[in-house]
């Protein structure tokens, strides 16, 4: 719910809020540029001292403004001609014309109507209001992605349009509110639909019928400095019945002008005062610097509407296109799903086509938007959930165990949770696992138990489908057909072969970049924008599941280089050992933000092992500016697979790899890395206590050597590996 509230205004109003940000950053540098031009009046000079160096000059004259910029502006009459200029408060002359600047009154009634009148401001009204409602609902969702308020501005991952529309959003949230907020108001005002808030100060009856008061006799105008001076109208001349008026600050005044006396005043009430400080924070007249920051904040609004969009399509494309799909108030069966790469949208669909073709009515939605409230015919809720990284929620699936946990009931309809994952990785399925765990430990009625598809497996998804149909007492048959992802031709260029003495043979195989569209290169997509530590997938003949390979590349490189060794009746590592340069294979780019340096310039750790080596191989050489990086490395003996042999020794002298520990399985003095960490463990201590991120690549049996080798030197730092893990200070990348 929160996130289409936020999705359609945005959509929807993108071009309206998109002017109404872009003029309003324009209108707020006039107030900067006005403080800056006008010549400011001196400390202490009273407004009976301003009036009457501007009289000496124009006798006159008939009214005197200040602006909130401290601009000063007198109008007179000279020979029943009118007069106007921007007045220098130290001599009273004129300097300059006051006529109002073009391009601000043509942005002005841009920004208020659109040059359309009372419709023009209605319509803007409603794009302040889109505006709001973007605000609030994106604070909102940012809080719910960094994990609180208190962790506003954590680290974030994903995708550089996701990332950079939160990074705005944290910044210019707050001056998005406040402007739109004031729109409102001041839309409100113009439309009197306010209370005017004060009483108009009756004009005097009596009055001593004279003329010729000095100004400087007055003591209203001497006892009023020229600061709080917003307007003073002289009376007409001759004409003994009229009167002075003095608008200030603090009020509103009448004074006689025979006598200079006071016949009148009216304090601001807090009404008015309120009205004028929401004028002066949503124009910036009479807080200028605070004006250009709203401006700047607006200036993120089309950036941010732009990797909205950019979200949105990539979501709509992640997804296909679910037909038939009912309204969740009118849906006996629930389907939701959580899914990181969209692959698991597809086994959703297979799943809503069949039992809709069983006659059942079925409501298909991302997990983000549980609301148990809109099921009111829902007999079931299916789950159908993908893992991110280490056991953590998918893209569609964030914020959902805290809505499970805000439920002060669990739903009457019965539960089923379907895990979707890769055996060979340790965290299988943990979230999906998570979710089931949670729904039966608070008390909801289980439709089948928790059950898992290794590896996108038809087979395992039809067999649960069949469990399925008989808790449903229905005939189901999941007939699913993978959906492969779009893959391009990367040609090899180069490889170098190791480990055949060793009876391990791995290669370097470094392949020619697809040509990325600009659009790609500009949002860091697929081929257009890679990076170390992000997975190069790999469609083997055979076979409809891609293989994934860490890249020891990025895009600057300008080459796509992975490790790859041999698995006995490997289907994918066998072919892709089989290439020659010239030969293609198809293959894809997907993100992998979990396993990457950190942003800041504390020390990294690096451990790996054999084909390990690709993905820290790719930090080092990206680590132009010599951050301290510190390898760890393991293989079987230095003369057979001593991957990046020769380039890890050129890194180390040019500085970005700051130390290099090897282990060699195979040598006199076999050892292997764990044991080289316990070695170091003085020197792993300092660096973890020097706040050191560690990033481990490898096979699972080196990842849990490694974890434990590391639990026994941080202990006495009363550390552990899971306690990094929280803080993102330790990932790993294991297969």
């Amino acid at each position: 719910m929160l996130r289409a509230l936020h999705r359609w205004p945005g959509l929807v109003a993108l071009a309206l809020v998109t002017v109404l940000a872009l003029s309003g950053a324009a209108l707020s540098v006039f107030p900067a540029a006005e403080r800056l031009a006008a010549p400011q009046a001196e400390a202490g000079l009273t407004v009976a001292d301003l009036a009457s160096r501007i009289q000496a000059v124009y006798p006159g004259v008939e009214q005197i403004r200040r602006a909130p910029s401290g601009r000063i502006t007198a109008y007179w009459f000279d020979a029943g001609t009118p007069g106007a200029a921007v007045i220098d408060p130290a001599t009273g002359e004129g300097i300059a014309s006051a006529d109002p600047n073009q391009t601000e009154r043509w942005l002005t009634n841009l920004h208020r109507s659109l040059f359309l009148g009372d419709g023009g401001r209605i319509t803007m009204a409603a794009a302040a209001l889109a505006m709001l409602v973007l605000s609030v609902s994106g604070a909102l969702l940012v809080a719910r992605r960094a994990g609180g308020w208190r962790r506003w501005f954590s680290p974030l991952r994903g995708p550089m349009p996701g990332r950079l529309h939160v990074e705005i959003a944290r910044v210019a949230v707050l001056g998005l509110a406040l402007s739109s907020a004031t729109a409102l108001w001041m839309t409100a005002s113009t439309f009197d639909l306010l209370p005017d808030g004060g009483v108009p100060l009756a004009v005097p009856s009596e009055m001593s019928g004279e003329t010729g008061v000095a100004l400087g006799a007055i003591d209203l105008l001497g006892g009023t400095p020229t600061a709080e001076l917003r307007e003073l109208n002289f009376p007409y001349p001759g004409d003994a019945t009229d009167i002075f008026t003095l608008k200030t600050d603090r009020g509103i005044g009448y004074l006689d002008q025979g006598t200079g006396a006071l016949l009148g005043w009216t304090d601001l009430t807090g009404w008015e005062r309120l009205s004028e400080t929401i004028y002066m924070l949503h124009t910036g007249q009479g807080a200028a610097t605070l004006g250009l920051v709203l401006g700047l904040m607006a200036l993120g609004v089309p950036v941010m509407g732009g990797t909205g969009m950019v979200l949105w399509w990539a979501g709509r494309r992640s997804r296909p296109q679910i037909h038939a799909n009912q309204p969740a108030s009118r849906a006996e069966t629930i389907i939701l799903v959580g899914s990181e790469g969209g692959s698991t949208w597809s086994f959703a669909a297979t799943l809503h086509k069949a039992l809709t073709d069983a006659g059942q009515s079925v409501h298909a939605a991302p997990m983000s938007a549980f609301d148990p409230a809109r099921y009111t015919r829902a007999q079931r809720i299916v789950v159908l959930a993908a893992t991110y990284g280490d056991g953590d929620a998918p893209a569609s699936a964030r914020g959902f165990l805290d809505q499970v946990a805000q439920l002060e009931a669990p739903p009457a309809a019965a539960f089923a949770v379907l895990g979707f994952g890769d055996r060979s990785f340790p965290a299988y399925c943990a979230f999906a696992r998570v979710v089931a765990e949670t729904a039966e430990a608070r008390g909801w009625k289980m439709l089948l138990p928790f059950d898992t598809v290794d590896r996108q497996s038809p087979q395992d998804f039809a067999r649960w489908g069949r469990a399925l149909g008989t808790a449903m007492e229905i005939e189901l048959e999941l007939g699913h057909q993978p959906v492969l992802p779009a893959t391009e031709a990367l040609t090899l260029i180069s490889r170098r072969d190791y480990g055949a003495e060793v009876q391990a043979p791995t290669a370097i195989l470094r392949f020619a970049p697809p040509t990325a569209s600009l659009w790609k290169r500009v949002l860091g997509r697929g081929f257009g924008g890679f990076r170390p530590g992000d997975l190069l997938g790999i469609v083997p003949d055979g076979s409809a599941v891609p293989r994934f390979y860490s890249l020891a590349s990025g895009r600057g490189d300008g080459f796509v280089e992975i490790v790859v060794k041999k698995h006995p009746g490997g289907l994918c590592s066998g072919q892709l050992l089989d290439l020659q340069p010239g030969d293609s294979m198809p293959g894809f780019i997907r993100r992998n933000p979990a396993f990457r340096p950190a942003r800041n310039h504390k020390p990294i750790i690096l451990i790996g092992a054999g084909a390990g080596i690709g993905p820290l191989a790719g930090f080092a050489r990206a680590n132009r500016r010599a951050r301290p990086m510190h390898l760890w490395f393991g293989a079987r003996h230095p003369d057979s697979d001593f991957l990046y042999g020769t380039e890890i020794a050129g890194w180390r002298t040019e500085g970005r790899l700051a130390s290099i520990t090897t282990a060699f399985s195979r040598t006199e003095q076999r050892a292997y890395v764990q044991d080289a960490l316990r070695r170091d463990a003085p020197k792993v201590a300092r660096l973890i206590a020097d706040g050191a991120q560690v990033l481990v690549c490898g096979g699972r049996d080196m990842a849990a050597g490694v974890a434990e080798a590391l639990t026994d030197i941080l202990t006495p730092q009363g550390l552990t590996p899971a306690m990094l893990k929280a803080e993102n200070r330790y990932a790993e990348d294991v297969y």
